[in-house]
């Protein structure tokens, strides 16, 4: 089995392929502007997250706060009698908004600060509180989850206030310092609760206390991150939308033109410039006219050429098919050789206009794929002149060469398409000069440019011709010249060949009033 060979577009598809956003191959462009846009949005909202860890610090700096305030406390209750010890526990519960219970050695509660005066906190009720609270505990839920937080048991006082019922008071019995820990009372704020053994063994004491300024101080801070996260999503939404009307919009409007113009649905068809815009849009749009402009010259050239094409051909077709109809009914043989000789004539006019019809079409596409090279201007005219007086291609025309010194007059081209311009000119010029006339050429450098003239003695031509005479199939030729010699072809391709070089072909008046026509044609000069 022959081996795959990779076609042209095929390498292209792969090439496009590897540099196409496959995961964004079916959004449109405004909705990738948005996907990235609160894409960003998204990366701030990671801010509510990360409150969820500054609430966690909160409650363990809390928790050893506590932890030292009960160690005080403990050293402080384990001198005096039990009414200096209710006093003091008032004094304590009173300063840091908490219920402090003290119990003795058998478990039994001795002292409790809620009896001793009004209760510094109160656990609230979430069913008494308005829809916005619970819309906040909602989202401690969600973001818990979401972050997989440990969680939390909730906090519930025992049934019987004993020793016994209070886990880090019996953890404390073995522990060197105080123990603490957190649960959720009913609203979902944090309860702090720690639990000491009184230094010279005669009781425990307890803290609990609802530490509802750190909910406070959360919520808080996330009211302000979600404040900023809802006043960035409008105004990037807000960007976005800009940015699809100032991107998406005259990118849409561009390929539906372009679609139009593909379809060919007008002629009038125009791509809009939008000359305001000084963007990648603005020089998008520029070309893109500019393309569409220059498609429809050659689309407009093309058609035209097939049109010259078909009235050229069409002539010496209808002669040849009458010289040959002709035979058929002729017997006199005189007569016969002269219908072959037209019958000839007119073959040999067909093989030359294809022969020019075929360069004339192949001039554009091989000068987009030549390599230019310096051309010594001078060495190339010696050069083809030789070659023409051993062909003797000048039919009796004497033709003088002002030959420039070496490497004066060196242009950048391709050597073979520049050679084939000045043989059709020095054709064109021998066919108009009178016999024994002379055509003179001249190649000297002017500024950046390269300049060639080539002069004949003929008749000239008109300023109202000039222009025609580089139009294709221009049937203006010689007095006395046998029709058919020539495909009217030469100049159109000399000329494209020109331009294909970044230069200029023109016809000038002889210097002097001298009869005869000047064929002016500049080249940009080769760097040195």
């Amino acid at each position: 089995m022959e081996p795959d060979i990779a076609t042209p577009n095929k390498d292209r598809q792969e090439r496009d392929k590897g540099l196409s956003l496959r995961w964004s191959a079916r959004l449109s462009l405004t909705t990738r502007i948005l996907v990235v846009n609160v894409l960003a949005i998204a990366l701030l909202a990671g801010g509510l997250f990360y409150l969820n860890n500054y609430r966690d610090r909160l409650t363990e700096e809390r928790l050893a706060q506590a932890r030292v305030q009960l160690t005080i406390m403990a050293d402080a209750l384990s001198a005096g009698d039990i009414r200096y010890k209710k006093a003091l526990i008032r004094q304590f519960s009173s300063h840091l908004r908490a219920r402090l219970r003290l119990y003795a050695p058998d478990g039994t509660k001795i002292i409790d600060s809620f009896s001793l005066a009004k209760p510094t906190y109160e656990f609230v009720d979430p069913e008494t509180e308005p829809l916005r609270k619970d819309a906040a505990r909602l989202l401690d839920r969600t973001i818990e989850n979401f972050v997989f937080s440990e969680p939390i048991p909730h906090f519930s006082e025992p049934a019987k206030d004993v020793l016994a019922a209070w886990p880090e008071l019996i953890a404390a019995r073995n522990a060197p310092g105080a123990v603490s820990s957190v649960s959720l009372a009913p609203d979902r704020t944090p309860v702090i609760v720690a639990g000491k053994w009184l230094p010279d063994g005669t009781g425990t004491i307890l803290l609990t206390a609802n530490a509802r300024d750190i909910t406070r101080i959360v919520r808080a801070e996330r009211t302000s991150v979600l404040l900023v996260i809802l006043i960035a999503a409008t105004v990037s939404i807000l960007l976005s939308l800009f940015l699809a009307r100032t991107i998406v919009r005259p990118i849409r409007k561009l390929a539906h033109a372009a679609f139009r113009v593909r379809m060919g649905r007008s002629d009038e068809i125009a791509i809009p410039r939008m000359p305001d815009r000084r963007d990648e849009i603005g020089q998008l749009s520029r070309a893109l006219s500019d393309m569409s402009a220059a498609l429809r010259d050659r689309i407009n050239a093309t058609e035209a050429f097939a049109a010259d094409v078909s009235h050229e051909i069409k002539n010496p077709l209808a002669s040849l098919r009458s010289a040959l109809e002709g035979l058929e009914r002729v017997e006199d043989q005189k007569l016969q050789k002269q219908l072959l000789d037209v019958a000839n004539d007119d073959v040999r006019r067909i093989d030359r206009l294809i022969n020019d019809i075929s360069d004339a079409s192949r001039v554009d596409a091989e000068l987009a794929r030549a390599k230019f090279e310096p051309i010594d201007i001078g060495n190339m005219l010696e050069q083809l002149l030789a070659a023409r007086e051993q062909r003797a291609s000048n039919l009796g025309v004497h033709i003088a060469f002002a030959r420039p010194a070496k490497d004066v007059a060196k242009v950048m081209g391709d050597g073979g398409r520049l050679e084939r311009v000045f043989s059709n000119l020095l054709d064109n010029a021998v066919s108009f000069s009178p016999d024994g006339g002379l055509v003179e050429i001249l190649a000297t450098p002017d500024g950046d440019e390269i300049v060639i003239h080539v002069a004949d003695q003929g008749p000239g031509v008109g300023p109202e011709q000039r222009d025609e005479v580089f139009q294709r199939f221009h049937s203006a030729r010689p007095d006395g010249e046998a029709f058919g010699k020539h495909s009217g072809l030469g100049l159109a391709i000399a000329k494209t060949i020109v331009e294909g070089h970044q230069g200029t072909i023109r016809i000038l008046d002889r210097p002097g009033g001298q009869a005869g026509a000047c064929f002016e044609i500049r080249l940009p000069k080769a760097p040195e």
